[in-house]
């Protein structure tokens, strides 16, 4: 089984809720599962395993949790799947669901239980047909590509007051610009937030975000120093301490109370992996949290997959790469440019700014997994002899470092 987070934002960027995508098996391998597939669901919902596997807390204190369910696991006695709260889940319909009276009354049925429900695929031409099941909802997903906003709030404010419109399928900054100028949606959806900067003003960096970069090309060079790396540590107060509490945790008898004697502890090795997972943090602190979390979890994914790929040799390299995969839009500049800034491989180089060389397949592979195209996946699945399940390994374990991770802090 496959599986994905699709995060959902308000109009200030904030992530306000994820969609989790589910696909259960290669259909390129096993192509009637596509008809039979749906099936599996009677007993059980897999995305309620995955949020139950990862923790309801890892996403968001406060996220509301999307949930597919389709004509067969909409019946799935779904109480004793998940501890979270009811009223932050909402299940998601398609039309695969029809308006009959027997799905009616399990859409009442879950409502009543305190669920949240949604619905998105509908075809303008079906909303009336779909009245009654649309009473119920309390989302909309809509085709911002396809839909005025205009006539859907007039709309839907007339007949489903009580119904929050979600845009989908945005693909561009200037296309969220423009939606939220127009109002009437809730959440925001697409990859509009993880587009490269290719034009526009480029800023000077920041000079704490030149600490950063100091450090990270620090501890990315060939044999670095500890008590370099400690120096330049020493020169932002929120990272020395951050470091000493966390060593001053690891001590038994004696605190530790300078920057190079915490260094030393740690270690080269232990040092440099700390580096690149906090210092991201902090980099990144003045964008959307969903862009610390998609480059965190992008560069533990690459790793995780660096053998599947024959490339386990390259796992550090392959963490690099998915941590800075998103750093055009951390310094606002143009892939090339932010690169320049840094000391990365020829390879790393190649993937991010020309779409080739060694690294870029995993690279490809995590953007094609991240926007759910499992046709794509599942090709590069067969082709490289990757075991679905091998995937789903290493996703889920990036999801899990990921919440290991921030609940340290």
């Amino acid at each position: 089984m496959l599986e994905v987070l699709i995060p959902l934002f308000d109009e200030n960027m904030a992530v306000k809720a994820y969609s989790i995508f589910i696909q259960k098996d290669n259909y390129l391998i096993n192509p009637f599962s596509v008809g039979t597939g749906r099936f599996d669901g009677a007993s059980r919902v897999d995305a309620l395993e995955l949020l139950e596997k990862v923790g309801y807390d890892t996403l968001a204190g406060d996220a509301m949790i999307f949930i597919p369910m389709n004509n067969v696991s909409i019946f799935a006695d779904v109480d004793p799947q998940t501890t979270a709260p009811h009223d932050r889940i909402c299940f998601l319909i398609d039309n695969s669901v029809p308006p009959l009276p027997t799905y009616v009354a399990r859409l009442k049925e879950l409502h009543e239980k305190g669920y949240k429900l949604g619905i998105r695929k509908l075809p303008i031409n079906e909303f009336e047909n779909y009245r009654e099941v649309l009473y119920l909802m309390d989302f909309v997903f809509l085709n911002s590509k396809k839909i005025a906003i205009d006539k859907a709030r007039i709309y839907f404010g007339k007949i489903f007051p009580n119904v929050s419109l979600c845009a989908g399928n945005i693909d561009t900054i200037e296309d969220f610009d423009r939606l939220k100028e127009n109002g009437g949606y809730t959440y925001y959806e697409g990859d509009f937030y993880r587009v490269p900067i290719t034009k526009g003003k480029h800023e000077e960096v920041a000079p704490l975000k030149m600490t950063y970069i100091e450090l990270l090309n620090t501890v990315n060079g060939e044999n670095y120093e500890l008590a370099e790396a400690a120096d330049v540590i020493s020169k932002d107060t929120a990272l020395t301490i951050r470091l000493l509490e966390m060593v001053n945790r690891m001590t038994v008898n004696s605190g530790i109370t300078t920057i190079r004697h915490a260094a030393a502890m740690l270690g080269q090795k232990e040092l440099k992996k700390w580096i690149n997972t906090a210092v991201a943090n902090e980099l990144y602190a003045d964008k959307p949290g969903e862009i610390t979390r998609l480059s965190l979890i992008r560069a533990k994914f690459a790793e995780n997959l660096a053998p599947y790929f024959e490339m386990a040799i390259k796992k550090d390299e392959l963490f690099l790469m998915g941590l800075f995969s998103v750093l055009d839009s951390i310094l606002n500049k143009p892939m090339a440019e932010a690169l320049e800034l840094m000391k990365v491989s020829t390879d790393i180089r190649k993937a991010l700014v020309e779409g080739d060389g060694s690294l870029f397949p995993i690279y490809d592979f995590i953007h094609q997994y991240e926007s759910a195209n499992w046709l794509e996946v599942s090709r590069v699945m067969l082709i490289s002899n990757i075991k679905l399940e091998s995937v789903q390994e290493a996703y889920d374990n990036a999801l899990v470092w990921y919440r290991d991770l921030t609940a340290a802090k």
